[in-house]
């Protein structure tokens, strides 16, 4: 956790009600870095948006309180926060030019037409935009107008920019560009980034840590390759990547380790994470490509026939579906080299994998 000085956000026991009943947030605590780039992920409805629409101040908090740079803002109106937004529909006026659009926020903070215009320079520079200062919003492409987007939020020296699924309007190509782009600007200027996304390879790529919410509940808080390889819950291993979910019943617990009796009477060897002990149901959490297919004789603890029952070509990988300890959900990635070994359709191979890879997660019903 960061210490106190080093705390620009803090939620305090936030929790929220539109209705007077139902909580879409609960009990929410987060202490937020200053200059970090911290992500909300989670699905539609999970409270992520919520959150930041609290600390924007355009959403009151039903109970708890929101700190910024050490002072509470539950009665602070939005306008003097001190917080950029970016939003998913840029929010850009369309009757001024891209510079008027940038020395608004300035010209409201009651900034000098010279200190406007060398801080509108630069903002548009930082985003290599400095030769469409006089153009209008109407005349420029989706990942221009992001990024005019991206520069009004910055141009006031905000102490912390809220992104509100900023690139969910673009194609796949022009995002992923503008997520390099984004995490670029954060590293150069080390602003604090609030971002708001459902979308997993957003959060991973640009993200310091990241919050994975469900149901108004934070389900785990990490940087990005500690939620990968040792997510929490099994709802974290589901959101985060690809992820082969395994069933059974634990039949012995020791140390770090348990075995489990998977449904169709496999035994296998995992992790203990989160169990409720011996005689009782567990969810494991396997990787795709943690899987090794016919792994040399004594490499992995866990070592199984495999039925493949589906093959898709993926270009760097052939995304494998096998029948598998009474599963035929289970998904192999095998990379796609030289050496890769031949597997067919409806053939029968020996796969292997480690202990520390299969995480025994939630106990189960």
């Amino acid at each position: 956790m960061p210490s106190a000085t080093d705390v620009l956000v803090r939620f305090e026991n936030v929790q929220k009600s539109y209705d007077g009943e139902s909580l879409v947030v609960k009990d929410f605590n987060l202490d937020m870095e200053r200059g970090e780039f911290l992500t909300m992920l989670g699905p539609s409805g999970s409270g992520k948006t919520t959150c930041l629409m609290m600390l924007a101040g355009f959403e009151p908090a039903t109970s708890g309180e929101i700190y910024l740079a050490g002072q509470p803002i539950n009665r602070t109106p939005p306008h003097k926060r001190g917080i950029g937004m970016v939003f998913q529909n840029y929010a850009l006026f369309p009757h001024m030019t891209v510079g008027e659009n940038l020395a608004f926020p300035l010209e409201v903070r009651g900034m000098g037409k010279s200190e406007r215009e060398t801080k509108v320079t630069k903002a548009l520079n930082m985003v290599q935009l400095g030769e469409f200062a006089n153009r209008r919003p109407g005349q420029l492409s989706g990942g221009q107008a992001q990024r005019v987007a991206v520069a009004r939020a910055l141009v006031f020296d905000p102490d912390v920019v809220l992104m509100d699924e900023p690139l969910g309007a673009l194609d796949k190509n022009l995002r992923e560009q503008m997520q390099y782009e984004i995490k670029h600007i954060h590293e150069t200027l080390q602003v604090t980034v609030l971002y708001v996304t459902h979308d997993q390879s957003e959060a991973l790529t640009m993200s310091n840590r990241v919050a994975v919410f469900d149901d108004g509940v934070v389900q785990q808080l990490a940087p990005p390759d500690e939620l990968y390889e040792k997510p929490s819950n099994a709802f974290v291993a589901d959101f985060i990547g690809d992820n082969n979910r395994l069933l059974g019943t634990v039949t012995s617990a020791n140390g770090e380790t348990c075995k489990v009796k998977a449904d169709d009477g496999s035994e296998i060897i995992a992790k203990q994470v989160n169990i409720a002990g011996e005689g009782k149901r567990t969810t494991m959490s396997l990787r795709p490509e943690r899987v090794e297919v016919n792994p040399e004789p004594g490499k992995y603890e866990n070592n199984f026939e495999a039925k493949a029952l589906e093959l898709i070509y993926l270009g760097d990988h052939i995304r494998t579906r096998m029948q598998v300890c009474g599963r035929d959900d289970f998904i192999v990635k095998i990379p796609n080299s030289t050496a890769h070994p031949q597997v067919a359709k409806g053939g029968t191979v020996k796969i292997g994998w480690s202990t520390e890879d299969c995480r025994a997660l939630d106990p189960t019903d």
